[in-house]
């Protein structure tokens, strides 16, 4: 292992008497045998998950060698066997393959006897990617040397096998240790959340999924938290999301061609291409910017007071230009000022066209009048938005329109999700990023989406987020990247990320 490595993050006892020192005030009645624990073992779990490094990596590589891509129906079952091999092989026990009517999830238990449960969300599938847009294969796993340090490049390396990985290492260090977990866990792990999650809600119809989710104090998916800069975010909810395609099609519509035809009947004939373009014109205003949905934004829920005070926080503690070059991006809509965009970033619904499709689309022109064109869409929805309402208003939309002839196919969706910046799981967040001299901010919300709802939701009603040490990038892009050795001595490598699980459980075990 590297020496860098080892820099900036090491926990000693000394660091942990400190920290439960500083935290005696969190902890519940009971709790100080937790602490206790925490300091005796925490040296003796290092010590395995330094052992168990090199394994922990080629365990990323491997799992990012095999893919479960659900939009393209591979490794479907293959892809959950090997999930639940990986959680058996990690500790969990009664560990199967559970039916939603989609991809099947994959359930354990890993019971410690603890008076507290953690519940634990995995996603196992990955998005598709285009190998020849790829600097190396997106399935090899490659370990490179990226400006930001040694790191896995590879589809799914940061979203979210990389992160997932760290915890897994945790639980292996627990066991090769021969320490037992401060806490017991639920594990739930989705194969099909790359497509919009459409049947994950499903597995709560089992009857001893839902029982032992009921136990949980709370749920985590893990993530890599770090900006670049060592900085952290904590997010308190996500943005909901309706995954779909519009098709227009002269069948259909009983205008336009039954079947591509030549273009110069275009003087005769209607394009149901065109016929789709104005459908998604009457969408959205302000050059695509503010959705025009017929009542869009009856149910959203303006920024609370606190709300905007943690997006101002955020404004002074995260630098501008670093996250306009990493988005490659010069300018935030109307020109606004730093603030402000992160405003509009967390309040604003949005419609969203992230490919159109129709006619001829290779080299040179073929001078047809397709007879068929389709627009994917995502929908992002913000509190108090739900999916069942915003979709019934698409619909109402169009059809008011006359654009009552195409389809609407939704592929996947969720509604928004929020948890109390009191709850346990965000407490715990904070005093693990403190203990580690980790700077953080609390946000309002991730501008993405993850199926936290089935969660947060009823009948469950769980505090839920995303929390995990490290960093990397290119989710969903080319060149996907995970950091396991960083350059920047703020930013955890894969043994600090590692400890952090092992740490965050501990802090679930005592905090109030």
């Amino acid at each position: 292992m590297s020496e860098r490595t080892h820099r900036g993050f090491h926990v000693d006892r000394r660091t942990l008497l400190a920290g439960g020192a500083a935290g005696a005030a969190l902890l519940a009645p009971g709790a100080a045998l937790a602490q206790t624990r925490r300091v005796r073992d925490t040296a003796a779990i290092r010590r395995a998950a330094e052992a168990g490094y090199a394994a922990s990596i080629e365990r990323i590589q491997n799992w990012i060698r095999f893919p479960t891509i659900a939009a393209e129906g591979l490794n479907i079952e293959e892809g959950a066997d090997y999930m639940a091999r990986l959680a058996t092989e990690a500790g969990f026990t009664r560990v199967r393959k559970v039916a939603t009517g989609g991809v099947p999830a994959v359930f354990g238990i890993l019971d410690s006897g603890a008076p507290r449960t953690v519940g634990i969300y995995f996603m196992y599938d990955v998005k598709q990617y285009n190998p020849s847009e790829w600097a190396s294969p997106p399935l090899e796993a490659r370990i490179i040397d990226h400006p930001l340090g040694r790191a896995i490049r590879g589809r799914g390396a940061v979203n979210q096998k990389g992160p997932e990985g760290a915890f897994l290492a945790a639980l292996h260090a627990f066991h090769a240790s021969g320490r037992r977990l401060p806490v017991n866990l639920v594990l739930l792990a989705e194969g099909e959340e790359e497509i919009g999650s459409p049947n994950f809600r499903n597995v709560l119809r089992d009857p001893e999924v839902l029982a032992a989710m009921r136990r949980a104090e709370g749920v985590i998916i893990p993530f890599a938290q770090q900006n670049p800069n060592g900085a952290a975010t904590i997010n308190l909810g996500a943005k909901g999301i309706i995954e779909l395609e519009l098709v227009a099609s002269g069948e259909r519509w009983g205008r336009g061609p039954a079947r591509d035809v030549h273009s110069s009947l275009k003087a005769q004939v209607d394009s149901p291409v065109w016929h789709l373009v104005q459908a998604l014109n009457t969408l959205v205003a302000d050059g695509g910017n503010t959705p025009a949905i017929d009542g869009w934004f009856e149910r959203v829920r303006p920024l609370t007071a606190r709300e905007r005070a943690l997006i101002a926080e955020a404004a002074r503690s995260r630098p501008e230009e670093d996250a306009k070059r990493s988005l490659g991006v010069q300018r935030w809509i109307d020109d606004l000022p730093w603030q402000q965009a992160l405003e509009r970033l967390v309040s604003q619904p949005t419609v969203n066209i992230e490919g159109l499709v129709a006619g001829y689309t290779g080299p040179g022109g073929m001078t047809i009048l397709p007879a068929r064109g389709v627009a994917k869409l995502d929908l992002r929805l913000v509190p108090n938005m739900t999916v069942a309402d915003s979709l019934a208003k698409l619909r109402a939309h169009l059809e008011r329109r006359g654009f009552g002839d195409i389809e609407i196919n939704m592929s996947g969706g969720y509604d928004p999700t929020e948890t109390a910046e009191d709850s346990r799981v965000i407490r715990a967040q904070q005093a693990v990023f403190t203990r580690n001299n980790i700077a953080f901010s609390l946000f309002p919300r991730l501008a993405g989406s993850w199926p936290g709802y089935v969660f947060t939701g009823d009948p469950l009603r769980l505090p839920a987020g995303q929390f995990g040490l490290g960093t990397g990038g290119g989710a969903h892009a080319p060149d996907e990247f995970f950091v396991i050795e960083p350059t920047n001595p703020r930013v955890a490598g894969l043994l600090q990320q590692t400890m952090g699980y092992v740490d965050f459980l501990y802090e679930m075990a005592a905090a109030r």
